[in-house]
């Protein structure tokens, strides 16, 4: 390469999902709008960030030539709350992530190529100085305890930029951070003294700069080329690889004889989930630019220690990429939206940046006052809280609560300490960016703040016996929906957020009706609870069931226990009703465990429940309060045996009449609707137990495929690549985890054939990777074997052969 080391390129993508997690179960519910995932974070990952991890390069055939990690060659940040969610909802993504981080220092001279970002993704510019301190406080502190290594760059939310925000930057050691062009007021070459307004042709983006701040401090700042970014991001430049890097060498200024920088920044979503197939254009690009010879890859990092600053800036303050008008998307009316809906307006912003702000600086004094008694510092305890979010074992927190307490803490104010540093944490996250961001007060996002701000309210109930909730209703109810249905703020609140808010006695309510439907073990936990079973007794009477029993149920997140009696009486399908109540009287438990026993052995339904209704006083618990995931699982087990009857209905009509129906096809005459019912239900039904069988019939199912065809039956696409998809990510793992075993070669390679055969696509995504894994790591020892004349390594390199030319994979280590 003979760039003189004078050019450089370097792409950031800026990879975030707003933090969804029930804030009463730190775990997602399914979101139905993600379908056919379980949620919006899992479907964005199967179209974004697991493709990065593992992007396709093709030949001039369409076949794969090499499986890359695209995260090691860019500049990237991710969100904490999104890291979080992948470590355990997605490791292999989440593992590839922290490996691109430690390989891109072996690329980039040291420097590896991740940035931090603020906790929980605010508009920093909009929050006070101490709340500016603890997002950052938490993000480096997140980021060190996954990538090992202390950041030297933060992306900021939004590129949403003041002075003061940068000052807790460089006070907490971060060296650059990056923005968009129109954020730069005023440059000067360093020293001069000559300061120029930067104008409409906006900043010069090749170069880094210093800005100079309070106690001798500076940070330095990339402004990102925002023609490029504007591009990628929405004219369609990741159409095609090949001029997506033409495009970036043409950033450069050839007549210049200076270190260049071409860089830009967008959203890291980008490269898959807005345009599909975005990652494999952003590795061909990547290949193509470190082959080249042209210019040479690089990250911030790297470049400003190769080329430090030589001009100075000033910001312009309070403004950001998204928005025109500054930072007023995340509290005005400004106009700027999505483009979805042009007719609706955003004046509900106002009310709800009121209501929020209102809330945090309401519960902030009553904080302070409570927790100083139990805290050493209450305001540095909550910076330091953030060791308890990422491990919240029994034995960190204690060590944490020993660290920052004002004294030894007894039970009870250990309890109170951790829900009043949750109440904080719950005060953060209510203002995430992303709750203004879109076009109306009932989006999801919008919904996710008002839960947090409902947790919020209910922790300041128990906490300072006072209510919130009246207060913050009337500020949030003149915040009016675009939609009529959703009405107001207020109405959103009762009908999203009370419904969403769980209690010890809830939980334990949870873990009775659900104990009827599946078999725990004496300490379980649900969600973020631990429920430790204390007594229990059950009965059952043909679909009639009973169960009685006491149990303690404990809050990993704020150490709270009580121990709770329940009862729950199943009349069948869906009707059943439980009680909860507090464990007080030993005595009256055992008479309530005895009567009620007594009753339903004797066969008196009416006493049972006269007994239950007795000793449980309040609302009973159905399957309609059951958290939203078990409910779903519940009503499976349920409505099993109900689908078991109509399938053998249907099954008795389709075997009766499919022999018609194939008649009536032949001569191309329309089937009745109810035949064509059946039989779509039985064929589909059969065959996605064939392809969930690992031993493949492949006559069988090329007996119901015709089936199909001949009775006009339209396939369970979606539903049948699912399954088959499945099997064989489990027969391949089999493979990779024992790669001589020629049987789960030779069942694999029939699997993905006849995958290739059906009309309709099958995801084969992980089956490549894994084989392209293998082709890698085992490949060579077996043509070694070969070569030397053993036949069994000769057959297997056979077989995977095969498999390669069906998975469009091109042979050789």
């Amino acid at each position: 390469m003979s760039t003189d080391n004078k050019r450089y390129i370097c792409i950031h993508g800026h990879f975030y999902q707003p933090p969804r997690e029930n804030p009463w179960l730190e775990a997602i519910d399914i979101q139905e709008s993600a379908q056919p995932y379980h949620d919006w974070n899992e479907r964005i990952t199967h179209e974004c960030y697991a493709p990065n991890a593992a992007s396709r390069i093709l030949d001039q055939d369409g076949r794969i030539r090499e499986i890359v990690n695209n995260y090691s060659r860019i500049s990237f940040n991710f969100g904490p709350t999104l890291l979080a969610w992948l470590e355990t909802g997605a490791p292999d993504v989440y593992r590839a992530v922290i490996e691109a981080d430690r390989d891109s220092r072996q690329f980039f001279s040291g420097h590896g190529s991740a940035l931090a970002q603020p906790y929980s993704h605010p508009i920093l510019p909009l929050a006070g100085r101490r709340d500016k301190e603890t997002q950052v406080i938490w993000g480096i502190r997140d980021f060190k305890h996954r990538f090992g290594r202390k950041p030297a760059g933060m992306w900021l939310p939004e590129t949403a930029v003041d002075l003061e925000t940068l000052e807790v930057l460089a006070e907490q050691g971060i060296r650059f951070t990056i923005l968009a062009p129109h954020q730069a007021r005023r440059v000067q070459a360093i020293g001069t003294g000559h300061w120029k307004t930067v104008g409409p042709e906006g900043i010069d983006t090749s170069m880094p700069y210093r800005l100079n701040l309070k106690a001798g401090r500076s940070i330095g700042l990339f402004f990102y080329n925002a023609a490029i970014a504007r591009e990628v991001a929405f004219e369609g430049l990741l159409s095609n690889g090949e001029q997506f890097a033409d495009r970036l060498y043409r950033g450069f200024d050839y007549s210049r004889d200076r270190p260049q920088l071409v860089h830009f920044a967008t959203d890291g979503e980008t490269y898959g989930h807005h345009h599909r197939h975005g990652d494999m254009a952003l590795a061909y690009a990547l290949r193509r630019i470190a082959a080249g010879g042209t210019a040479r890859l690089t990250n911030y990092a790297e470049y400003l220690a190769l080329h430090p600053p030589t001009h100075e800036v000033e910001i312009a303050e309070n403004t950001s990429w998204s928005c025109a008008h500054g930072i007023e998307r995340w509290r005005d009316d400004c106009g700027c939206h999505s483009g979805a809906k042009p007719a609706w307006n955003q004046a509900w912003r106002r009310p709800l940046r009121e209501a929020v702000d209102w809330l945090a600086d309401t519960v902030a004094p009553r904080y302070e006052e409570k927790a100083q008694v139990l805290l050493q510092d209450p305001w540095s305890a909550r910076n330091e809280y953030i060791g308890v979010i990422l491990d919240r074992s029994p034995e960190n927190v204690g060590r944490f609560l020993a660290e920052q307490g004002a004294r030894p803490l007894d039970q009870a104010e250990s309890v109170t300490a951790l829900k009043l540093l949750e109440l904080q944490r719950h005060a953060l996250l209510m203002g995430t960016s992303c709750g203004w961001f879109f076009d109306d007060l009932a989006e999801v996002q919008t919904v996710q703040s008002l839960r947090y701000a409902g947790r919020v309210i209910q922790l300041a109930q128990e906490l300072f016996d006072e209510d919130l909730e009246s207060p913050f209703l009337d500020i949030i109810g003149r915040a009016q929906s675009n939609v009529a249905e959703y009405r107001n703020g207020a109405y959103l609140y009762e009908q999203h957020v009370r419904t969403a808010m769980v209690d010890l006695p809830q939980v334990a309510a949870h873990y009775a009706i659900s104990s009827l439907f599946e078999d725990y073990p004496p300490r379980t936990r649900i969600y973020c609870y631990t429920v430790e079973r204390l007594d229990h007794k059950g009965l059952a009477s043909g679909r009639i069931r009973l169960a009685v029993g006491q149990a303690r149920v404990t809050s990993k997140i704020t150490w709270e226990s009580a121990p709770l009696c329940y009862g729950v009486l199943h009349f069948g399908d869906h009707n059943l009703s439980a009680g909860v109540r507090a464990h007080q009287d030993e005595d009256a438990y055992r008479a309530l465990m005895q009567a009620v026993m007594a009753a339903f052995e004797g066969g008196s339904l009416p006493e049972v429940i006269r007994i239950l209704d007795r000793y449980f006083e309040g609302i009973p618990y159905s399957l309609k309060l059951l958290f939203r995931d078990e409910q779903r699982k519940i009503l499976d087990q349920i409505l099993a045996s109900t689908l078991a009857d109509l399938e053998a209905n249907y099954r008795h009509i389709y075997e009766h009449h499919a022999s018609l129906m194939r008649f009536l096809g032949a001569l191309g005459i329309p089937q009745p609707k109810e035949l064509r019912t059946a039989a779509e239900f039985v064929l589909n039904t059969d065959l996605r137990r064939a392809f969930a069988d690992e031993e493949f019939s492949l006559k069988r199912i090329a007996v119901l495929l015709d089936q199909a065809a001949a009775c006009g039956v339209p396939l369970d696409s979606a539903g049948l690549d699912y399954v088959l998809e499945q099997t064989m990510e489990r027969m391949a793992g089999r493979l990779q985890a024992e790669p001589h075993n020629l049987d789960t070669l030779t069942g694999l390679n029939a699997a993905v054939g006849l995958a290739r055969s059906l009309p309709f696509t099958v995801d084969l995504w992980k089956v490549q990777n894994i084989y392209y894994e293998l082709l890698q790591r085992v490949y060579s020892g077996f043509e070694e074997r070969a070569a030397a004349g053993d036949d069994r390594a000769r057959v297997w390199i056979e077989h995977f052969a095969a498999l390669g030319d069906k998975l469009r994979m091109r042979g050789g280590a």
